[in-house]
């Protein structure tokens, strides 16, 4: 694990509550949408990649998904979202690990990442990536990812990110997934600032 990068986020998450984050929000109003417009069993594996302390873990959780796996590479985020689960902390699988150097224990129905890949900014962590959510995830299973757009902002808590279109997005997966569908959508954060996200979906071919 690039332990710069894990000390860059621990210190965010044990410095920063939850709403002082630019990302935070307190429902994960979009991510939901896709959840349920693919309709999935209850019982589908399904990992939100670089999940922090987010709250979308919590709304499947109410929904009544039963194999839901979590993925940061900070341990101060997997903590404060134990904390805030209390016991029903112990239904989900905790991962502490840097997505690129780490083979997942099993396949995916569901992939979710919300400005998680947008961080991977040199050409051999984008390249891990794709070619793990092409192993990852299940023939007919879904890959979500939010990112900034080309409207959105260029750094985020201090790092650079990278920006993506449809186009350039599409173009990283086209391999093994066909698109869905894009959206653009405004994200409002905790300090009244709007950063433009773009959310794309694919199916696994």
């Amino acid at each position: 694990m690039n332990i710069s990068e894990q000390q860059h986020w621990d210190k965010v998450y044990s410095t920063k509550a939850e709403a002082e984050v630019s990302w935070f929000e307190p429902y994960p109003k979009t991510s939901m949408e896709f959840v349920e417009l693919f309709n999935l069993p209850f019982d589908a594996n399904i990992i939100d990649i670089g999940g922090g302390d987010s709250h979308f873990v919590d709304a499947l959780l109410d929904k009544g998904y039963n194999n839901i796996y979590v993925l940061d590479i900070s341990a101060y985020a997997i903590e404060r979202a134990k904390q805030r689960l209390g016991e029903s902390a112990s239904r989900v699988h905790w991962i502490i690990a840097e997505i690129t150097e780490f083979e997942l224990p099993v396949q995916f129905h569901f992939w979710h990442d919300r400005a998680a890949f947008h961080f991977l900014t040199t050409e051999d962590k984008v390249y891990r990536y794709v070619s793990l959510a092409e192993d990852a995830i299940k023939k007919d299973g879904y890959l979500i990812l939010g990112t900034f757009s080309e409207n959105g902002p260029t750094t985020c808590s201090g790092l650079e990110i990278k920006q993506y279109s449809e186009a350039s997005m599409s173009a990283r997966f086209e391999i093994a997934f066909d698109r869905i569908k894009c959206i653009e959508e405004n994200h409002t954060t905790p300090f009244n600032t709007v950063q433009n996200f773009l959310y794309c979906s694919f199916k696994k071919k």
